[in-house]
């Protein structure tokens, strides 16, 4: 594995936390060179701080709601690193509120960061990866892009949004090998849920007895990091919660009677 991402430029977005901090180790460690992109700019020193190669790094600002930049700070990053060889699109905000109570304007502003934002930054991205005629672009989803879950609408919407972009994406970009892998996390030990909005666009501050008690982060990337080099369409990653997307799809009536008894934090 260690050949494969050796010496190749991986962009991260959202990697002041969570899944993309540890995507950013996990690969620097295997030889690449990664660039670091959120809000935080503090945040994301301290992660490349503790990278196993931080000559190997560049830290780069970036809002998923403020989109007006991104074609300048692809261009940027490619002429800085000479290639943009994997992005990986793992910003994101989550959400904990019935749909009755959600405001429409945080229905749009989660919309905003996990749809737009996304598709947004993989646009600017795209036509250095058809020049080079090689890439990779991997969308951090969740299993709620599977089915919808309680005090998810708005989250469970974006997510969906996601799978009917990206799988439509790497049929259209096959021709110029460019990869794409969609990865649907289940319950896994990240900070998620406390910056999660609630219905009127506060933070709900909490961490959730479904993220406290969730896989490893390092375990879920070290799964995810295998589906990237393998190359895989798509991967599920978690413990039991996984076998809910399985069971839907051959078994709908009883994935019914068990998804309502799930306990939604």
């Amino acid at each position: 594995m260690q050949q494969i991402f050796e010496n190749k430029v991986v962009w991260i977005i959202g990697a002041s936390s969570g899944i993309g901090e540890e995507t950013a180790r996990q690969m620097n460690a295997l030889g690449s060179f990664v660039v670091l992109s959120a809000r935080n700019i503090d945040k994301l020193k301290v992660v490349q701080s503790k990278l196993a190669h931080p000559a190997k790094s560049l830290v780069y600002a970036l809002d998923l709601e403020d989109q007006s930049n991104f074609e300048s700070a692809a261009k940027e990053i490619f002429t800085q690193c000479g290639s943009i060889d994997v992005l990986v699109n793992n910003g994101g905000v989550s959400q904990r509120s019935d749909a009755s109570e959600t405001t429409m304007a945080t229905d749009r502003r989660i919309m905003e960061i996990n749809y737009f934002g996304n598709i947004a930054i993989t646009k600017a991205v795209l036509p250095y990866m058809q020049k080079q005629k090689s890439g990779h672009i991997v969308v951090i989803s969740s299993i709620a892009g599977s089915f919808g879950f309680y005090l998810r609408s708005a989250y469970s919407a974006s997510k969906h949004a996601l799978k009917g972009f990206y799988e439509s994406l790497l049929l259209e970009e096959a021709k110029n090998n460019i990869s794409v892998t969609l990865v649907y996390p289940g319950k896994i030990n990240t900070e998620l849920s406390i910056s999660a909005l609630t219905g009127d666009g506060k933070t709900h501050g909490l961490m959730d007895h479904n993220q406290k008690t969730g896989m490893p982060v390092e375990e879920c990337v070290a799964k995810m990091v295998k589906a990237i080099k393998r190359k895989k369409k798509e991967v599920f990653i978690g413990n039991k919660e996984i076998w809910a997307v399985y069971i839907k799809r051959f078994c709908p009536p009883l994935f019914w009677r068990i998804i309502k008894n799930q306990p939604p934090t």
